[in-house]
């Protein structure tokens, strides 16, 4: 694509250019700075408060990262070729590691509340719903309904123990995400990525033309890459409440992730691209797009769902556990799956919405 290069005596000439690029890229290397003195301020504290700030300034970084990332592949016309493309997957790497933990949380809290809602009681340890079971027959003679109770009940008792097999599997991972994330933050890896950065936030290395080039360009060409992806998403099969060939493969021994949901996943990312780019035409302040918003909002929704489904499907796949708990993960993984259904169709709405609201 073409540069377009503007002369300063023309009106347009106060469009976003080089200049703004240099100008956000500066900031958020400032903001990555502060994050990281933040994060080294607490990264050590056991208190309550200190450990709370501990994972904002974690945030903040990320954040941050991502911002500069993004930016760096939407713009890289306009800055240092060699310079860029060492930076980017880098920032990506530490935006990766950082944000496993929060990942790993938010999944687990996820799925024990869908397995709260689904079994209608509390997710006890499973000793504790044996027990109650136990103490609480049913009726001898109540025949009507009994096979409903039956299900029910070991939907309450497979989903004490798919809960506490959860909680295993996914601390675990969160447990050895954090080890990861405090070993790449003390790396000479990640020395060298804020040592980068912190050159960044006085000097940004922009081409010899960059300083004049008009940024709209290369930010309606991620506008068009993210209209492309989504044109090409099946909206019709979105528009329907069930989707069974996502469930059956989610069901199945295969593991691989699911094929419905990457063109999905890819349509987030680029979304966030089109979001970053705005914020450099607008200087950080672009105005709230409140459609553009929910549409975001229901692609968050996907993934999380689309990844819990995914531990719900693998926990399933544990070696020699209890017919009720895999029961009670296979009802999960369909509740999830259903989840899914329902974000993409949240999105189909917020999408088309904006379509024919745009003038």
């Amino acid at each position: 694509m073409a540069q377009q290069h503007l002369d300063p005596t023309d009106p347009a000439a106060d469009v976003a250019t080089g200049e703004s690029l240099a100008a956000y890229l500066r900031a958020q290397a400032t903001e990555f700075l502060r994050a990281l003195r933040l994060h080294r301020e607490t990264g050590g504290s056991h208190q309550a408060n200190g450990a709370e700030e501990s994972v904002d300034a974690a945030r903040l970084l990320r954040r941050s990262a991502r911002r500069i990332s993004g930016n760096l592949h939407t713009f890289r016309p306009l800055l240092d070729p060699d310079w860029s493309e060492e930076m980017r997957p880098e920032l990506a790497w530490l935006s990766g590691t950082l944000g496993l933990e929060h990942s790993y949380e938010a999944r687990l809290e996820r799925l024990l509340l869908a397995l709260h809602r689904l079994s209608g009681a509390t997710v006890l340890p499973a000793q504790a719903v044996d027990a109650a079971l136990a103490a609480a027959p049913l009726p001898a003679g109540a025949a009507a309904g009994a096979t409903a109770t039956q299900e029910r009940g070991n939907l309450t008792v497979g989903a004490a123990k798919a809960g506490a097999l959860l909680e295993r599997q996914l601390t675990l991972a969160r447990t050895r995400a954090h080890s990861t994330a405090l070993q790449a933050l003390g790396s000479s890896r990640f020395h060298a990525v804020a040592d980068k950065v912190a050159v960044l936030a006085s000097e940004v290395p922009l081409t010899r033309t960059a300083a004049t080039t008009d940024l709209r360009p290369p930010a309606a060409a991620a506008e068009e890459r993210l209209t492309a992806a989504i044109g090409a998403l099946p909206l019709v099969t979105a528009g329907h409440p069930y989707n069974a060939e996502a469930l059956v493969h989610g069901l199945s021994p295969d593991p691989s992730p699911h094929p419905q949901d990457g063109p999905w996943h890819q349509v987030r990312l680029l979304l966030r691209l089109h979001r970053y780019a705005q914020e450099v035409l607008h200087g950080g302040n672009s105005p709230v797009d409140v459609r553009l918003l929910s549409a975001g909002q229901a692609l968050n929704r996907h993934r999380d769902a689309s990844e819990a489904a995914a531990a719900a499907a693998q926990a399933a796949r544990t070696p020699r556990i209890a017919p009720a708990t895999a029961y009670a993960l296979g009802v999960l993984h369909a509740d999830q799956r259903h989840e899914v259904e329902a974000a993409r169709f949240a999105f189909q709405q917020a999408w088309q919405q904006q379509t024919v609201g745009t003038p």
